[in-house]
């Protein structure tokens, strides 16, 4: 069984498989109102990014719904191409509050970082994983396509 589960992971990219996991689980917990420690941040930056368009409600189950669809994707490795876009957009968008609410993320600007801010900041790993397995994806299509 676990030999099984081990040749599936590593056909499917362990590091995607991994990321989609913190994902779904990240995604999940802002489907309860309160359960998510990121969801104050995360409502704030979209009110900042969307100009109060949105209601909290709305734009937090919005969020939800990105960030589990995102790691389904990843943890079954379909549609790589456009989980692996999706995910790299929305990494994008998580370093904003250094913008946003620099008073938040540093405890003084620019290398000491808040414990937010380090929550923040860890993402550069992930979207670095993210760029080279796109990359890789990319290369993939020339090589059928090219």
């Amino acid at each position: 069984m676990v030999l099984k589960l081990g040749n599936w992971v590593s056909i499917k990219c362990f590091p995607c498989v991994c990321i989609g996991i913190v994902y779904l689980w990240f995604g999940m917990l802002k489907f309860f109102p309160g359960v998510s420690p990121a969801e104050t941040i995360a409502l704030d930056t979209i009110s900042e990014l969307t100009f109060g368009m949105l209601t909290p409600g709305l734009a937090i189950i919005l969020l939800a719904i990105w960030e589990t669809v995102i790691g389904i994707l990843l943890i079954l490795g379909l549609f790589n191409r456009a989980a692996l876009n999706l995910a790299i957009v929305h990494m994008v968008f998580t370093f904003t509050p250094f913008l946003l609410f620099p008073e938040l993320t540093f405890t003084t600007a620019p290398f000491g970082l808040t414990l937010l801010g380090q929550y923040i900041i860890k993402n550069i790993v992930f979207l670095a994983i993210m760029v080279f397995f796109l990359n890789r994806e990319r290369n993939k299509s020339k090589k059928i396509f090219g």
